[in-house]
């Protein structure tokens, strides 16, 4: 059992701490039963178990008597991380159907949140998030998908890659660039169904821990102007207003990912005998799994610092969601590559988990904004604040 002292940090409530605790039971069962070497088939088996648990309520949350949907990111982050010790794709799962219809709960008018929130909650639609393109991704300025005003709605045309659960979607949140300003300023965000005419998927990238991922062409589709987030050109601030709730959240991966690392690197150098004597007895094995205990505790006060932050003091948290990601990912990459070097031959063994923790950790510090952009999102809120 890894520390869970810090469910009683005051960033916390009751309720919060009762959520982890329960996805974490819910976890140790429900994931066994959900084992499938089809990725595709793994990944629809986990939305409806996640469903059936009523996990999905918190990625996409009932609107309340304003028609707002509050998302609340500590939640969100708890029940990452708390998936993430267990199962990788199941993380991804839950991330998914959270970063797909996050933009809806946020920006959607009342019908599309009728439309769609429901089925994500419920498991009936798996969601998307399509941003990225093979010229543009962490620069989201560069989008060259277009979206042009027909009679009624936009004819989108373009191409999208390294999309998460592309090909099994039912529907997918793009981004297009709608030409009311250069840049930035003339993006805009459509709800499209997996099934409209003119989206193809092109195209599966395999990687090295299975995930569904494809590339997306647009050939003359024609989206109804209804399914429009917010207004003509605000594409841009509906993508980042998404991501400033999520980025936090795949910090919370990752913090689960390095706590169950350091977890099983516990476990194994209290066992692992070495020269008649417990490995945990070394003085360098007790420096390394001081430095992955102090790794692991750092990057969980980014991540429910950040957390809080949206949940209980700002809409807008772009410097505490960065520094979070950027601290929480790195840190687990290294937490992980200590704990495979630990279980010496073992670490390298496939069906060992820190083996499968190596091989799940990498992307992370590269997707939603890789580790050199976040850098520079940080250096540009700090150099702001200074007033430079």
């Amino acid at each position: 059992m890894s520390d869970r002292s810090y469910l009683d940090w005051p960033f916390l409530e009751s309720r919060h701490r009762d959520l982890a605790l329960g996805v974490d039971a819910w976890a140790r069962t429900a994931l066994a039963r959900v084992c499938d070497d089809d990725v595709d088939t793994a990944c629809r088996r986990l939305v409806a178990a996640l469903a059936d648990g009523g996990w999905l309520v918190y990625a996409a949350p009932l609107p309340d008597a304003g028609g707002r949907v509050q998302l609340d990111v500590r939640s969100l982050c708890l029940i990452r991380e708390m998936l993430a010790s267990h199962s990788g794709l199941a993380d991804f799962a839950f991330a998914m159907q959270g970063l797909g219809s996050g933009a809806i709960s946020l920006y959607g008018d009342a019908a599309l949140k009728d439309e769609f929130l429901g089925a994500v909650r419920t498991g009936r639609k798996i969601a998307a998030f399509a941003l990225s393109e093979p010229a543009a991704g962490s620069d989201v300025s560069a989008l060259a998908t277009t979206a042009v005003a027909d009679a009624g709605g936009y004819v989108l045309n373009g191409m999208k890659t390294w999309i998460s659960n592309g090909g099994i979607a039912d529907y997918y949140t793009v981004f297009a660039r709608t030409g009311e300003a250069p840049g930035a300023r003339g993006l805009s965000a459509f709800v499209v169904d997996a099934d409209t005419p003119g989206l193809e998927v092109t195209g599966r990238i395999e990687v090295i821990a299975p995930h569904p991922l494809a590339t997306l062409s647009f050939h003359d589709c024609r989206v109804p102007k209804a399914r429009m987030l917010g207004r003509p050109g605000e594409g841009f601030k509906v993508a980042m207003a998404t991501l400033d709730i999520f980025r936090s959240t795949v910090g919370a991966a990752a913090l689960g990912f390095a706590r169950r690392a350091l977890a099983e690197a516990l476990s194994h150098a209290s066992t692992r005998q070495l020269f008649g004597a417990p490995l945990a007895d070394l003085q360098m094995t007790q420096a390394r799994l001081a430095d992955m205990a102090l790794d692991v505790d750092a990057a969980a006060l980014l991540v429910y610092r950040a957390a809080w932050t949206r949940d209980c003091v700002a809409d807008r948290v772009t410097r505490e969601a960065a520094m979070a990601k950027l601290y929480a990912t790195e840190a687990a990459q290294r937490v992980i590559d200590a704990a495979v070097q630990l279980h010496g031959g073992l670490g390298v063994t496939r069906g060992v988990k820190v083996e499968e923790l190596y091989r799940e950790i990498r992307a992370l510090r590269i997707y939603e904004g890789a580790s050199e952009v976040q850098k520079l999102v940080i250096a540009r809120q700090v150099l702001t604040a200074a007033g430079s």
